[in-house]
């Protein structure tokens, strides 16, 4: 096994051992006080919801750009992570807006749902683009359940007292890094793609404001953490469609 691989490997399974050993942790309720609770248009929280236009622009832009004919493919199988991933994007714009219409755990379920879509879809694009096309493929459907599942578990555990949002939280913080990973121990055979540095970039920046999310308000009073983090994320996404609209596949050799 490539020592690459082997990294990659190693990293997984310390993520499924700390998912399944470490302690529970419950949703915090205070996460769904967000600091811009103005009302606009009849809409409550109106910023938080409607910055989420930026995922469905992202979202429907980048399965017309996959499905399109404007993204260069060495195989059409390989369109598949990039498709799901860009669902992920259209489907978290619904999830999100409708969470923030009325935070509580309840709504956050649909937040995070499709955001395992979009990690996911992407994480498997990866591996498709660097490691192994058949085995990118063959991950997709059963990342996408484990996704899905870490979410799932999460709304049950809440349901029944003993919240535990840990696994959801390792499998965010996992497709992110190993995203990196790839990005950084195994070159794509398309070019841009150091792109993946960028919307690694982006990500962490969404998390940043979303992490200050009143300090952001308090410095104008006109835009929160939060908002702003929307628009950030929005942009790793755009980063993925810019990306396949200018790639093309390396010659042999290079």
């Amino acid at each position: 096994m490539p020592m690459r691989t082997g990294l990659i490997v190693v990293f997984t399974i310390l993520c499924i051992a700390a998912a399944l050993l470490l302690p529970a942790v419950p949703q915090s309720l205070e996460y769904h006080h967000f600091a811009d609770q103005r009302n606009l248009l009849g809409i409550a929280n109106f910023l938080d919801v409607v910055s989420n236009l930026g995922f469905l622009i992202v979202g429907i832009a980048g399965l017309v750009i996959v499905f399109g004919g404007r993204a260069q493919f060495e195989f059409r199988s390989e369109r598949w992570p990039y498709a799901v991933f860009f669902l992920g994007a259209l489907l978290t714009a619904l999830g999100s807006g409708y969470y923030h219409l009325a935070p509580d755990n309840e709504s956050l379920f649909w937040d995070r749902l499709p955001m395992t879509i979009a990690f996911m879809g992407l994480v498997a694009s990866q591996i498709v683009d660097r490691i192994d096309i058949r085995a990118g493929l063959a991950l997709l459907v059963p990342m996408l359940l484990i996704g899905a599942a870490s979410v799932i578990y999460w709304r049950i555990t809440e349901r029944a007292g003993v919240g535990n949002v840990l696994p959801y939280g390792i499998l965010q913080g996992y497709s992110v890094i190993i995203v990196l990973l790839l990005a950084a121990l195994s070159p794509s055979r398309y070019t841009r793609g150091n792109d993946l540095y960028w919307v690694f970039g982006w990500y962490v920046l969404s998390k940043i404001l979303e992490t200050f999310d009143a300090q952001v308000l308090d410095l104008g009073g006109v835009i929160s953490g939060h908002t702003l983090k929307h628009l950030a994320a929005a942009l790793a996404g755009y980063t993925v469609c810019y990306m396949l609209m200018h790639r093309t596949l390396k010659e042999t050799g290079l």
